[in-house]
């Protein structure tokens, strides 16, 4: 796999006739976004002091909510074509070069049924949706990814309908060079944290919606990370010392809560972003080092994930 200093050469040499182009139409966008936000903006103050007076302070507020949504479904259909470009000519190229094997779909996303079968949230989402699917092998290890978010209506006390996120982030998918028949889940240890030690283990061990605790036997894997398994010995054999300190690089890497699951066969990934990862930058150039290195980096660390965790090294037979 192409290394990220490789890459960054790709970006800039290669594809810069594109990169240029594409700049010149961020320009434009961004200056016709701004002229009509602004005009958008005040309609919307004028209308909000034209019927003050005569609505509720909640119906205000949902006003601001329908305007607010309004605007981003506006933001949406003005970036369109700037995004599609930047994402066939940018990205696609991107991932080409890293892998041939990889194949890329702006439109497409990991399915609900391999989000479920992860087990990596305990909350089934009501609604899924994403983009920039990519599949394919690396050292002839299957191995897909997408953005994804997932969520999940609520109603309040009042009766109305609101949805909160499960998921937003990176979710990939990759085979498991170890033979296992359990469901071993690896989560972000954020009961510890908060509580410490004593009451952390006490609501870990007690959470009723996951398998049995497991105990690992590495201090900083602990502290970051806690792992449930319907199997006690067999996490131990997934996750072998070796394989907990890749994952404990792999997460400072990342820089970002990751979530982890072997089960039947695969290992599950999901880095939590909070944003769309492959999304064309509006407000900022694209020829900025930093910027291209925000698109090369995490292509980088999401499709490095098979050397990262040494998955093409077949350290265990599978029969």
């Amino acid at each position: 796999m192409k290394s990220i200093s490789q890459l960054t050469d790709f970006y800039y040499k290669e594809l810069y006739p594109d990169l240029q182009i594409l700049e010149e139409k961020r320009k434009n966008i961004k200056k016709r976004v701004t002229s009509i936000g602004i005009i958008y903006l005040i309609f919307a103050l004028l209308i909000a002091l034209f019927i003050y007076q005569k609505l509720s302070l909640d119906t205000l507020f949902f006003f601001g909510v329908f305007a607010l949504a309004g605007f981003k479904l506006l933001y949406s259909y003005l970036i369109n074509d700037y995004n599609v470009d930047f994402k066939n000519k940018i990205i696609a190229p991107l991932i080409k070069e890293i892998d041939k094997q990889l194949h890329y779909a702006p439109q497409k996303h990991i399915s609900l049924a391999d989000f479920n079968h992860s087990k990596l949230f305990a909350t089934q989402p009501d609604r899924i949706n994403g983009n920039d699917y990519v599949e394919g092998t690396i050292d002839m290890i299957p191995i897909k990814f997408s953005d994804f978010h997932a969520e999940k209506k609520h109603k309040d006390s009042k009766g109305k309908e609101y949805w909160e996120s499960i998921f937003i982030g990176l979710f990939l998918i990759s085979e498991f060079p170890k033979n296992f028949h359990g469901d071993t889940v690896v989560l972000p240890d954020s009961a510890q944290k908060l509580f410490g030690d004593l009451i952390g283990s006490w609501l870990q061990s007690h959470n009723f919606s996951r398998d049995e605790l497991v105990k690992m036997d590495n201090a900083e894997f602990e502290k970051e990370f806690v792992v449930y398994s319907t199997d006690q010995i067999e996490a131990r054999y997934i996750l072998t010392p070796l394989l907990m300190q890749k994952l404990l690089n792999y997460k400072k890497k990342t820089k970002h809560p990751i979530y982890i699951s072997f089960i039947g066969g695969k290992i599950y990934l999901a880095i939590e972003y909070n944003s769309d990862m492959f999304e064309a930058s509006l407000f900022h150039s694209l020829l900025e080092y930093k910027i291209a290195m925000e698109y090369i980096q995490t292509l980088h660390l999401a499709i490095g994930i098979v050397e990262e965790l040494k998955l093409n090294q077949k350290l265990w037979s599978k029969i």
